[in-house]
């Protein structure tokens, strides 16, 4: 059997990095996307000593020449986890306090960004004998959970949870184009987790919430194709997230 390439993007930290650490552990080989030079080899140099096969690859998924050119730098790929995002303070949570210029950013990375990259990545990735693309979603960006009757539906989405809302759209949207096909999408939610961008305030370890991401990068052609899903959150009985 080949060895898979997988490309996760803001592979540098948080769960990204736990994403591209745990594929390396199946075996796959792991492209680091990463905006800076210096982080992005960090990481990979990182992940090459704990004895994953990883690079750095530079991206910027607001640059379509940043795109471009990972792309064509890349002869294989089997596996796209869309990871990048975005979450800014400035009135991000709180929509009636919302400025355009925020909304805008937040839209541009966590949205057309993933848009961007998929398309670049999509005739490489249909190359692959078992294509898979996996979107880092979140449950805020849930209709169903953000209109439940539990204590966490009581938070807001702002910008964030929008951009999220209309990521799991795009993944519905591909999906159903690659109905027909061996290329497989779905969406995840890690939860509430550690990681810089909500200042490390998450109760959640980004190695366990990158498990459910790994496990849909790697699964068989039975498996799931449009699904949103999640790793052990206490406040859904099962695995299945409502969109």
């Amino acid at each position: 059997m080949e060895q898979k390439t997988a490309l996760v993007t803001g592979a540098n930290k948080g769960i990204g990095y736990e994403i591209a650490k745990g594929l390396g552990a199946r075996g796959v080989k792991v492209l680091v996307g990463a905006r800076s030079p210096e982080r992005g080899e960090e990481a990979a140099a990182k992940l090459r000593a704990e004895g994953v096969e990883a690079a750095f690859l530079q991206l910027d998924v607001t640059d379509e020449d940043s795109i471009a050119k990972a792309a064509a730098a890349v002869d294989r790929l089997d596996i796209l986890v869309n990871n990048a995002a975005v979450a800014l303070a400035d009135g991000d949570w709180n929509t009636s306090e919302l400025t355009v210029a925020t909304a805008r950013k937040v839209f541009e990375t966590n949205v057309i960004g993933v848009i961007a990259v998929t398309n670049a990545f999509l005739p490489i990735l249909r190359n692959s004998p078992a294509p898979r693309i996996v979107n880092v979603s979140s449950e805020v960006g849930s209709l169903g959970f953000m209109t439940g009757d539990h204590e966490f539906a009581q938070m807001q989405g702002g910008a964030y949870g929008a951009s999220k809302s209309a990521l799991n759209m795009l993944t519905v949207s591909y999906s159903k184009e690659f109905k027909d096909g061996p290329v497989k999408i779905n969406a995840m939610t890690p939860g509430y987790t550690k990681t810089d961008l909500n200042h490390n305030q998450g109760w959640r370890d980004p190695a366990i919430s990158a498990k459910v991401a790994i496990d849909l990068a790697l699964i068989d052609d039975d498996g799931p194709n449009g699904g949103f899903f999640q790793e052990g959150l206490e406040y859904h009985a099962d695995t299945t997230v409502p969109w």
